[in-house]
Parts: C-alpha cells; structure tokens; sequence
C-alpha cells in the first residue's frame, strides 16, 4: 500500500509531464499525417470532396507537416496550434459532421478530439517539457 502510494504520489508531482506527452504524440500524429498527405495529395481531395480547392488542400498539408512538428517539440505551441485550428474546425464541421459517427475511416469524433486539444495547446502553451519552456527558462536567466 505504501508503494503504491509513494507511485501515485510521484505521478501526482509530475502531472506536467502527460501533458506534455499529449502534446508530443499529437505533434507526431499530425507529422505523420502530413507526411501520408505529401506521399498521397488525393487522399486529401477524396476525403473532403473538395478537389478545386487545391490551394486549400496544401495550406493543411504545410500545416500538418509543419505545424506537427512544431508541435511535438513544443516550440512555437501556440502558434502551431492556431495556425491548425480552422483546418481541424472545417474537418468537424464541414467534412465529418456530414457522414456522423458511422464512418469507419476518419470519424467526426477524433477530429473534434483534436480540436479540442489543440485549442487546449493555443491557450496553454506547451508545457514544461518544451523548446517553449526551454528558451522561457533561459532568457529569464
């Protein structure tokens, strides 16, 4: 029992490292999702339905890639994020709100996941374990 408390205690003490976890394995997803979007452009154009909107379509691949990359290192967090928020809201709201929860692909319900996390990210930073942090800590010093 008092191992168990002693771990429980550690992990309470540091909570800021699964934030920042989220943050990096959500950066890594969105990296990796860019990289699947630059290897296969029509991937994009078939799941939104929006093929005339090819300027659209590499705004959120630089996004993703970029944005995901910024992200997993936790540099420049807020940005990153912001920058991502209108992509991820038009996912929710113009391309999975339409086919609901039943899809087998890509769902509405993982998008808005991370939306919200990325809002979540564009108001709180990136965390402790970050670049953000990192140059925050030493331009104070």
């Amino acid at each position: 029992m008092k191992l168990l408390k002693s771990i429980s205690e550690w992990f309470e003490s540091h909570s800021d490292y699964a934030y920042s976890f989220i943050r990096i394995f959500l950066g890594c997803a969105l990296l990796a999702r860019g990289i699947i979007l630059i290897a296969n452009p029509d991937a994009i154009t078939q799941l939104s339905g929006m093929s005339e909107y090819y300027w659209s379509i590499s705004y959120v691949i630089t996004l993703h890639f970029v944005g995901g990359l910024l992200l997993a290192l936790g540099l420049f967090t807020r940005i990153a994020s912001l920058l991502q928020i209108p992509v991820l809201f038009g996912a929710v709201f113009f391309v999975h709100l339409k086919t609901g929860l039943s899809k087998v692909e890509q769902s509405f319900e993982l998008s808005m996941l991370v939306l919200v996390l990325l809002i979540l990210f564009f108001l709180f930073g990136g965390g402790g374990i970050s670049l953000d942090s990192y140059f925050r800590k030493k331009k104070s010093l």
